[in-house]
C-alpha cells in the first residue's frame, strides 16, 4: 500500500487549507486512515482519523471544530479540510493507514505512512 500526501502550503493565520492522502490500494474498506502531524523538536501527534467502511471520524481535541476529515471512495482519497488554522498548527502533516476498522492515536499502530507535507502558518 503506497499514500500520498499532497496539499500542503504556506499560510496565513485563520486561512484555510486542504491536504490530500491517496492510497494506491483499492481495497481499504477494512482500513482506518489517520493524519498525524510533527513541528520541529516535537513527537508525531494524531490529528484525525476516518475509518474507510463507516466513515467514522475523531479528532484530537486541538483541531476539534477546525479541522474536516472526509474520504471519497471513488478517488481512493481521504481529505483533511483544515480552517481557522493557527501558527500551532505548523508541522509536517503525514497520512497513514491501519488495517484496522478502529479509531488509534498512536503512530505505532499504523502500518503505512505517506511521505509528509509542510503546512506552515505565519501569523
Amino acid at each position: 500500500v503506497q499514500l500520498q500526501a499532497c496539499g500542503g502550503g504556506l499560510v496565513q493565520a485563520g486561512d484555510s487549507l486542504r491536504l490530500s492522502c491517496t492510497a494506491s490500494e483499492r481495497t481499504f474498506s477494512s482500513y482506518t486512515i489517520g493524519w498525524f502531524r510533527q513541528a520541529p523538536g516535537k513527537e508525531r501527534e494524531f490529528v484525525a482519523s476516518i475509518t474507510w467502511r463507516a466513515g467514522s471520524t475523531y479528532y484530537a481535541d486541538s483541531v476539534k471544530g477546525r479541522f474536516t476529515i472526509s474520504r471519497d471512495n471513488a478517488k481512493n482519497t481521504v481529505y483533511l479540510q483544515m480552517s481557522s488554522l493557527e501558527p500551532d498548527d505548523t508541522a509536517v502533516y503525514y497520512c497513514a493507514a491501519r488495517s484496522s476498522r478502529w479509531h488509534d492515536v498512536r503512530p505505532i499502530e499504523y502500518d503505512y505512512w505517506g511521505q509528509g507535507t509542510q503546512v506552515t502558518v505565519s501569523s
